[in-house]
């Protein structure tokens, strides 16, 4: 279970990203300012900080240089300026991400759940990577060139969206996905990913996968729960 310790001088934000992180199974401790989280940092262990820039007491970037020099713990930064000089700024500080205010509560979970799985693959170097070319029904999908080849040889070139999309699939056969995992899996640096952006991704995909064949539709739709890649994928 993922422990997140929350920082933000506002009452009414902390209770609602404690409810919030809570209702996804996150265990999560709250402090108000510099103070109080150095005093949480010393005496226990956090999978993650949720730091906001603006402190009462001390300045967000001075502490999320603290938490980097002193403790191994990843730290998102929420803070009202969403100019990309504040961005800069707080990444090159040591944040591990950054979310502007206002910000949909989902994707702070989205962006903890993608950085928990960043620091798993770092910590378990031994895990393959995924292959460059992979197969499904007699289709070739090459990872590097974001190309897709047809059963009859026809060549198709993928958007980025479109690759991440069938890089999700291609790596999770045969297992509903829901829009909310799909966003974790297929979100960028710098790309929105939100339900819609999903939705209209998996229609392109869908269209290009239909071009040389009238198959059975590989991306099925699985009413009320998400989407499902349902055929066998050879690695």
């Amino acid at each position: 279970m993922t422990h997140c310790l929350v920082v933000d001088d506002d009452p009414e934000i902390r209770t609602s990203l404690q409810n919030l992180l809570q209702r996804f199974d996150m265990t999560v401790t709250a402090a108000a300012d510099g103070r109080e989280t150095r005093a949480c940092l010393e005496t226990e262990s956090y999978d993650v900080v949720v730091l906001d820039l603006m402190l009462p007491d001390e300045n967000g970037l001075e502490l999320c240089r603290w938490i980097q020099q002193h403790h191994d713990v990843p730290v998102i930064m929420l803070t009202a300026h969403g100019d990309p000089a504040s961005r800069v700024l707080g990444l090159e500080t040591g944040a591990d991400d950054y979310l502007g205010k206002p910000f949909e509560p989902r994707e702070l979970v989205a962006r903890i759940h993608a950085l928990m799985r960043r620091i798993r693959k770092r910590d378990n170097p031994s895990e393959l990577p995924p292959k460059d070319r992979v197969r499904f029904a007699e289709w070739s999908f090459d990872r590097i060139r974001h190309e897709l080849t047809s059963p009859k040889g026809v060549v198709i070139s993928l958007s980025r969206a479109e690759h991440r999309l069938l890089s999700a699939f291609v790596d999770r056969p045969g297992r509903v996905l829901t829009r909310d995992q799909l966003i974790e899996l297929t979100r960028a640096p710098g790309v929105d990913v939100n339900d819609r952006s999903v939705d209209l991704a998996v229609s392109r995909l869908r269209q290009k996968l239909e071009q040389a064949s009238k198959q059975q539709p590989l991306i099925r739709t699985m009413r009320g729960e998400g989407y499902l890649f349902d055929t066998k994928v050879q690695k």
